[in-house]
């Protein structure tokens, strides 16, 4: 029910688009920001409608594509202070893996759950808890990061 949480998309106009990722995990209402089902706007360079959204967020998941870097620096935000980096791999037996790898800003402090080593993770009810255990404890680390602590 998008009405009780809408992590700011517009749910009644549809200005922000019709779809969205929500989840309720352990009493934790997260919505994502997927840019992909943000609206594209014919002739605004800069997608502003998309920025609003996605430049305002503290914690991003970035879906890389095998051969693309990814660097920060890439996205302009003031707010954004951690990214986690997922990358779809398979093994040879045809699984659906996912190498995960995190970074965040220097003044961010560590958050768990540690990334085991290989973090690399099988599609499974324990990966999606994981992330989302690892995307939670990454929000609460930020808020302590120089920026966000003055705001206190």
């Amino acid at each position: 029910d998008l009405l009780r949480f809408r992590g700011g998309l517009d749910v009644t106009r549809g200005q922000t688009g019709t779809e969205s990722v929500y989840t309720n995990f352990r009493g934790k209402e997260i919505m994502f920001h997927v840019s992909t089902k943000l609206p594209f706007t014919e002739g605004d360079s800069q997608q502003l409608q998309r920025k609003r959204h996605i430049g305002n967020d503290i914690v991003a998941i970035i879906f890389q594509d095998e051969s693309t870097p990814f660097v920060p620096d890439m996205i302009a935000s003031n707010f954004l202070h951690a990214y986690v980096v997922v990358q779809l791999t398979h093994s040879t037996t045809g699984d659906t893996l996912y190498k995960v790898s995190v970074t965040a800003r220097d003044d961010v402090p560590f958050f768990g759950p540690p990334l085991p080593n290989p973090a690399i993770f099988k599609k499974s009810a324990e990966f999606r808890e994981f992330l989302l255990v690892k995307l939670i404890n990454a929000e609460y680390s930020c808020y302590r990061a120089e920026k966000f602590a003055k705001l206190e």
